[in-house]
């Protein structure tokens, strides 16, 4: 068993296994025969499960929260989240290499997927120099090369200097794969997914982080995803084109019914400056809960980690930038979990 620091119960489950997660007052205790992975938010009672069922009962301290039955939320794995925008410069790879921190530090397995050809996620983690001299058949660009297709791809899966966060990296290689019109691309539009469901089911957390296009590279993304968070500064150029990206959402759902739009995250933000706390405003009022309620700034700790290549998590794990992406982390776990229970109510 792990006890996340975040408040969060992880546990894989073996085959045919039993087994106990306590957290102070609750006990969850789950049977099941497949592999899953099961992730309690402690703090707010929300529970979800990518077993067959389990149940919450009464804990030595005679606490009783009722039964809650969940489903399977993704087959052998799993959470996949993508971050997208066709916006450059908006926080999507700075909040996949925080984020992935905040995962990791809670006790989560992370992978992480650089499906960018800039590769500024890979470069955060294993610097420069080795991921520009990466060749095409070590990098994300091997899933879209037809001649390699039944090659053995594990070796994309690497290490990084954190025993709990992976990563599959991405370089210039990867921009000739990147072509408009991905949706006429045939079964070439499921590559990552079926690599994910090969080789990803150990890990409870799959991050993607989508180059600022709607091209191929992020339509294959949201294929693979369960659920899609847009990055948004707080500022004209930030805002512009989410109709776009809300349209390219939808028509990805054609493929990936189980595709869900997480929400509009508000990156980047100066609350002392009016015109941020003005656009902020606006978005919430035109997506209410749609808009997460974790909003992350434009702070100094989140710039020098990535400078000294660690997440925030693990390079100040005391400052405010750390509390703010651990609060991230818990919100992401809970939107999922409250939308797992409304769906099996209804």
């Amino acid at each position: 068993m792990r006890l996340l620091e975040s408040g969060l119960v992880w546990r894989e489950v073996s085959r045919g296994s039993s087994f106990a997660l306590i957290d102070l007052n609750y006990i969850a205790v789950q049977t099941q025969r497949r592999t899953g992975i099961l992730a309690w938010a402690c703090g707010s009672f929300s529970l979800t499960t990518f077993g067959t069922s389990c149940h919450r009962i009464k804990s030595d301290s005679g606490n009783l929260q009722g039964i809650a039955r969940c489903n399977r939320l993704r087959r052998h794995m799993g959470i996949t989240l993508c971050l997208i925008n066709q916006k450059g410069g908006c926080g999507k790879s700075s909040t996949c290499f925080h984020l992935a921190g905040a995962f990791a530090g809670g006790g989560a397995q992370v992978l992480l997927v650089d499906i960018d050809p800039q590769g500024s996620l890979s470069q955060g983690f294993l610097g420069p120099a080795f991921v520009e001299n990466l060749s095409a058949g070590e990098t994300l660009a091997m899933l879209f090369d037809e001649s390699a297709y039944f090659a053995d791809r594990s070796h994309l899966i690497l290490p990084t200097p954190f025993e709990q966060i992976s990563i599959c990296p991405a370089n210039q290689h990867l921009a000739p794969y990147n072509s408009p019109a991905p949706e006429t691309t045939g079964m070439a539009q499921q590559v990552l997914r079926e690599f994910l469901q090969e080789y990803a089911s150990s890990f409870d957390i799959v991050l993607i982080d989508c180059p600022p296009n709607l091209y191929r590279c992020s339509w294959t993304a949201m294929i693979a995803s369960d659920h899609v968070i847009i990055p948004v500064p707080p500022e004209d150029f930030g805002t512009q084109g989410l109709r776009a990206v809300h349209q390219s959402i939808e028509q990805a759902r054609k493929l990936n019914p189980a595709l869900r739009r997480m929400g509009h995250l508000v990156t980047r933000c100066d609350r002392r400056l009016l015109i941020h706390q003005s656009y902020e405003e606006r978005l919430r009022n035109l997506y209410g809960n749609m808009v997460i309620d974790t909003v992350i700034p434009e702070a100094s700790a989140f710039k020098v980690a990535l400078a000294c290549r660690k997440p925030v998590e693990f390079y100040s794990p005391k400052s405010s930038a750390a509390d703010l992406t651990r609060q991230l982390s818990r919100e992401i776990l809970d939107r999922i979990a409250e939308r797992t229970a409304r769906r099996q109510v209804a």
